[in-house]
Order: C-alpha cells, then structure tokens, then sequence
C-alpha cells in the first residue's frame, strides 16, 4: 500500500505542486489537430493539470495556447473572435496573440501605451501526428517532442481518440499497465473483437488468470513482463512498455493494429484517455476502423459535440445483466475500453491507496508508483529525467512465446525495439 501522504503528491497535478512541476516538463498532448481544423477557425476550450485554456489557429495556421480568460475583466475568450492573427475578447475587443501578447486596446486612447503592459499566459504548442501538443513548463528546459512510432506513420495508419474519464489520472494510469485484470476482465470482450481468428492469445489468456510479473527499470519508464504457463516447454509474455510520464504500448494480439494510451490529468479528478491505434506497416482497412468507432475496443463512442462517453458514470455505463450472463463481458459493458473506464471511475476520483491490499500481481502497479515518486524527486534535486530523448520512445510492445528459462528482456528483445529501419520506414 501507499502511504497517505505520497499518495496526495501522486494525485495532484495542479500548479506549483511537485507532481504538477514534473508533468509540465513534458510535452502534453492536448487536442485532436481536428479540433482547429484550418487558420481562423473557433477557439477551443481545453483543460490540463487544473488550468482553464482555449487553444487556436491563427490568421497563418499558427497554433496558439492560451489563458481562458481575457486579464481586463476574466470573461472567456472562448466567445471571442479569432480574426486578423488573434482572438479577440467579446466584451471590450482586447485582443491577444499566440504568444499571450496583447496587441489591440480598442477600448483605451489610440495614444496609451497600456497594451504593451498586458500579457496572458501562453504554451508552446506543435502539432505532429494528428494531435496538438503542449508545453507548459520552464522554457529553458523544453524538450524535443517524443518519437512514437504511431506519431510517424500516415494518417491511413492511424486512428485517434480521446474522451473525459472521472478520476485521477493515475488510478486510469494503473490500470493500463495491470496485465493481470485482462484475464478476467477482458474475458469475454476481448475474444469479440475478431483477433482469435489470427492468434491464441485469447486462449492462452483465458488458460493462465494468475500471470507472474516481471519488471524492469529503463531509461525511459518500465518494461513490464506478464508471464502465463502456454504448455509443457514454453511461457506466454505479454510484455507491457509504460513510458514517462504517462504513456502506455499494449502488448499486441496477432494481425491485429497496435494500441497506447496517455492519461493526461484534466484536474485531480478527472483525465483526459487518449487513444491510438496504428499499424505499422500498412493502411488500417474500413473493417478495422469501422470496429473502432463502434467502441467495442479500446476507442470509445461519444455523447455528439463532446467528450464525454455515452456510457458513463450517471448511467452505470449502460450495463447489460443479460450480456455479464451470456458472458460476452465480464463486468456487462461493452467494450475494451468502457470495462477499463467503469471499474477505474467505480473505484471513485481519488483512490484511497492506504486501504489497499495488493499481492503479487500488483507488481507493475507498484514499480510505476515508485517511478513517477522518484521522478518528482529527481526533479527537485536537480537530476535527469527520463523519457525527455525522443529517441527513447522508439520502441514496442510485444506478446511472444519464449521457452521456459530464457529472460523475456532478451528473448523478446528485438520484438521490443523498434529498429532503424522500421523507424525510417514511417
């Protein structure tokens, strides 16, 4: 279990709290590039780490992130005016660039001087792999952005998500480096998204619930072993990459697309899920993303005009007792990523983890904790941080087979990395 009060710096991310202090040293994916689909368009409301924002495109397809409320008299620059390289305040026509700098005081003397006084918080922002990324830490220490390999594919590679889940985003964090709740959990949905047909993963899952965790410590997060019996001379690995700070590579099932997560904290209670699915080496075919926007896998479906799911918590997330019976769900929810959703907001915003009693399978649970502890420690004590080299994100998951006595690090090792090569290819 965790302590009461290393469990408060794990869960709050808001400014000038330690947690908060080393997030904002990564870059934070913010929005779909959807969002702001082309210069002038509607300002955009976004939340990340407790601040009010809107984000932007300029006049010259410039991206901006910036205070939500205008510094004359706070009202939202979301009913602003995005015109003429800035968004204009609604009210009294105060208007601010990309950069926070405000560069129009209709409202005072042609002659004063005062706008060169005024300035509203502002990001760096770019945008790469069909998301807008934020920085929104020192400048002096901003890093290059990470260099994913779903990031580097083609957009008929790639398919994207994000939705609003009710909790801290840690307790979210967990769960998608727990390989042990796919067994149960994932029973029945799992096997309904087609990949049986291409692989026994499904099988072997369903023949080993009680998987053995390794772990090991990297560069950039942990490599996160789950060992499962397969037969009389071989082990079944579903080896998991969780990358700082908030990043997670699914172990793959056979001919399917791959699949990561990131758990970006909205508020203390709440996160931003972020989905993608890619394939590394072709187009995604309309059957594979026609099975995504149904929600049945790791992408939700969505209330129109929101991101918030259909199920949620004010509706029990639509659970069907008649699908737990039939055992098409375990928990009677469909979908992958709705069945990780329900349990992780059903747990409430803010784990208690001084009440928990863990066991042997909570290993990775454990070690990621420690992880992101010692990062903001590391941080305070003037030390490295990992996963700020872009190149430490090139890398994969991996499900293998590997005979009985042989180390899964070395045994899956190249399954694990991503090459040269493939990392030229996309």
């Amino acid at each position: 279990m965790l302590s009461s009060n290393d469990n408060y710096l794990l869960t709050r991310t808001g400014p000038e709290t330690r947690m908060g202090d080393m997030l904002r040293q990564y870059w934070i994916p913010a929005l779909l590039a959807e969002e702001l689909p082309h210069p002038d368009c509607p300002p955009v409301r976004v939340k990340l780490l407790g601040e009010e924002l809107i984000a932007f495109r300029d006049t010259n397809g410039k991206l901006g992130i910036v205070d939500e409320f205008c510094p004359h008299r706070k009202v939202s620059l979301f009913f602003g005016r995005n015109e003429d390289c800035g968004v204009r305040c609604a009210y009294h026509g105060w208007k601010f660039d990309t950069e926070g700098n405000c560069v129009d005081l209709p409202s005072e003397p042609p002659e004063s001087k005062f706008k060169d006084k005024v300035k509203i918080k502002s990001y760096p922002c770019e945008e790469r792999g069909g998301v807008i990324w934020a920085y929104m830490g020192p400048t002096e220490s901003k890093p290059e952005l990470p260099e994913q390999e779903w990031m580097l594919v083609s957009d008929s590679q790639r398919h994207l998500s994000r939705k609003i889940q009710e909790s801290n985003f840690f307790q979210a964090l967990e769960g998608g480096i727990d390989s042990s709740h796919v067994s149960i959990l994932h029973s029945g949905s799992v096997g309904g998204l087609g990949v049986s047909k291409n692989s026994n993963s499904t099988s072997l899952l369903a023949k080993d619930t009680a998987p053995r965790f390794e772990v090991a410590d990297t560069d950039y997060g942990l490599l996160i072993g789950a060992r499962r019996e397969a037969d009389e001379d071989n082990f079944y690995w579903r080896i998991t990459q969780f990358l700082m700070p908030f990043y997670s590579m699914i172990p793959p099932f056979a001919g399917a697309p791959r699949g990561g997560h990131a758990w970006v904290p909205i508020d203390d209670e709440n996160c931003w899920v972020w989905s993608w699915s890619w394939t590394p080496d072709r187009d995604l075919t309309e059957e594979e993303i026609k099975q995504m926007k149904s929600g049945a896998g790791i992408h939700p479906t969505l209330i129109p005009g929101t991101f918030r799911t259909k199920g949620n918590k004010e509706n029990d997330f639509l659970i069907d007792r008649e699908m737990q019976k039939r055992g098409e769900s375990f928990a009677g929810i469909f979908g992958v990523g709705m069945e990780d959703h329900a349990v992780q907001v059903s747990a409430g915003p803010i784990v208690d983890r001084s009440q928990e009693k863990l066991g042997t399978s909570d290993t990775a649970i454990i070690k990621a904790r420690q992880c992101l502890l010692k990062a903001v420690r590391a941080l305070e004590n003037g030390e490295k941080l990992p996963a700020l080299d872009p190149s430490s994100h090139r890398i994969r998951s991996a499900s293998v087979l590997l005979p009985k006595g042989v180390p899964f690090q070395e045994g899956a090792k190249e399954a694990l990395e991503l090459s040269e090569k493939d990392f030229e290819a996309v």
